[in-house]
């Protein structure tokens, strides 16, 4: 399965020009188990939006905000199964396959940091835009020294969920996260715990049934 990254954006943004470059993993975003529809087949699929940096790339993309560089981000089905994307991509990668043992259980968010050369390609969208995508990646070569990280790498996971971080997140990549298995049972976990601490205030007498004369007495200075 092709899955696009796009570096689309409004106004005059121009995407990254083709071709390979130094790059810096950054961001790695569980977005979590989702449905799609792939060759008119409806797939559960568990993905991951990883992103890259290209240090050597700097631009001013929003007035007053200095230089940047630019990202680049692609998204994966988080499988290492021998034919999947992400695990041939990664293989690319390090210049060597994954043994099976290593495959069972690789951690991708050693991939944070970690530099590599990135091949960039153009493609146009169906609404007719140029957006630049990262078709491949391999080692860094030899006697070539990646700049330093500019961006602070990022991690978005169900296991300490970082709500500041979702929702920096692009609009399209919130909702897909908020379709997910994971987000879904997030949220009613959430809810449950709120309740449960109700009920241990509301068994405490600290708030009462009605919830017009509930105060946990943080509002004593209120004048109403």
């Amino acid at each position: 399965m092709s899955i696009t990254a796009t570096n689309e954006g409004g106004g005059n943004f121009q995407p990254l020009e083709a071709g390979t470059y130094p790059a810096r993993c950054i961001s790695m975003i569980h977005i979590g188990t989702v449905n799609e529809n792939i060759m008119g087949k409806e797939k559960t699929l568990n993905k991951v939006w990883i992103s890259w940096e290209i240090p050597t790339e700097l631009k001013e993309f929003k007035q007053g905000e200095g230089e940047k560089p630019y990202v680049i981000n692609k998204e994966f089905t988080l499988s290492m199964h021998e034919k999947a994307t992400l695990r041939k991509f990664l293989e690319s990668w390090r210049g060597k396959q994954f043994t099976d043992d290593e495959a069972k259980s690789f951690d991708v968010t050693k991939l944070l940091g970690v530099a590599c050369m990135a091949s960039i390609i153009h493609k146009t969208s169906a609404a007719g835009k140029v957006f630049a995508e990262i078709s491949n990646v391999s080692p860094v070569m030899k006697g070539f020294t990646v700049p330093n990280q500019i961006n602070p790498s990022s991690e978005l996971n169900y296991d300490n969920f970082d709500g500041h971080l979702f929702e920096s997140l692009p609009e399209f990549i919130r909702k897909k996260i908020e379709s997910s298995v994971e987000y879904k049972a997030l949220m009613n976990n959430n809810e449950a715990l709120e309740f449960e601490r109700e009920e241990q205030l509301r068994k405490q007498g600290q708030i009462s049934n009605n919830p017009a004369t509930n105060n946990t007495g943080d509002n004593d200075d209120l004048p109403f």
